[in-house]
């Protein structure tokens, strides 16, 4: 039986450490040829004396696969460039891209200042978009040359970017924004081979393991639900060609359970065709929430 992704190239953001690292190594089990982008920083995106880009590389080739490491900043546009450029100049070609990267600034919404707002903005929803636009720029270029690709993006959000989680405000912003972005990439992107789609993952990584230490903790024995490599195989079935005519969708992802979320739709409506009073406006509003579905509760609240 060949490998799902033998003879592609993946780029995977943030693959120095937790999610990042497994999509990675199982992209490289299944025979693709990996770009392991890493900037290195800390839990909060502060520099961090480290180099896992090169580490996890250096995993995937002793054991047989083929990657290279990529250690520059994905929010901005050079750093972005250079990731695809990177896999177009190794490999020669980019066939898969998983928008991974991230931390966490996290802060009660009155105590949240404007650096921490935009700089986990800048990581997460920025760092999606930039890699997505230079990656769609070469797929776009080579449908018009004919050669139309067989490509796919996984981008990385989040229930709090589904939900809402107290304290995430800047983290939950984002992480929303980035399934927006991944609904419009997929309808703009189509025509040129390219299927989008995103996950919602719930597992143990740097940004979950402390905030979350109970629940994100490793059993003793057994199936371990929070480990981040449960995730994997359903990204790197999205990145392959086998997910054909899948794109616009959102999964949940966590331990053995895997859901397909829908989102926003036309609940209860109703229509006078005429204007209304505020108080007639507050009236209708009422009876139409009162025969809605009650939303989901805000994570931590």
């Amino acid at each position: 039986m060949s490998a799902l992704c033998a003879e592609r190239v993946v780029a995977v953001t943030g693959a120095g450490r937790g999610l990042g690292r497994s999509h990675a190594l199982a992209f490289a089990a299944e025979g693709a040829r990996v770009v392991v982008n890493d900037l290195g920083v800390g839990l909060d995106g502060t520099p961090h004396p480290d180099t896992p880009a090169a580490r996890v590389a250096e995993e995937i080739r002793r054991a047989g696969g083929e990657a290279v490491a990529h250690t520059d900043d994905i929010t901005t546009p050079e750093g972005a460039a250079s990731l695809v450029t990177t896999a177009l100049r190794t490999y020669g070609r980019l066939d898969t891209l998983v928008n991974n990267a991230g931390f966490l600034r996290d802060r009660m919404l009155v105590n949240l200042t404007d650096d921490d707002w935009d700089a986990v903005v800048r990581v997460h929803l920025r760092g999606h978009f930039l890699p997505l636009r230079h990656a769609a720029a070469h797929w776009r270029a080579e449908t018009k040359a004919g050669r139309t690709p067989t490509a796919r993006v996984v981008n990385t959000s989040s229930g709090a970017g589904l939900l809402g989680s107290l304290g995430q405000a800047n983290y939950s912003a984002a992480k929303a924004g980035i399934v927006a972005l991944t609904l419009v990439a997929a309808a703009e992107l189509a025509r040129y081979g390219v299927q989008v789609n995103a996950i919602a993952p719930a597992a143990r990584t740097r940004m979950t393991e402390h905030t979350f230490a109970e629940t994100m903790a490793a059993p003793a024995t057994g199936f371990d639900p929070m480990a981040p490599d449960n995730v994997s195989p359903l990204v790197v079935w999205l990145g392959s060609p086998a997910s054909t005519g899948v794109t616009g969708r959102v999964f949940e992802a966590e331990g053995g359970r895997i859901t397909v979320m829908e989102g926003w739709r036309p609940g209860p409506t109703a229509d006078e065709a005429a204007r209304r009073t505020p108080a007639q406006a507050g009236e209708t509003a009422r009876r139409l929430l009162a025969e809605a579905e009650p939303p989901a509760p805000v994570h931590g609240a």
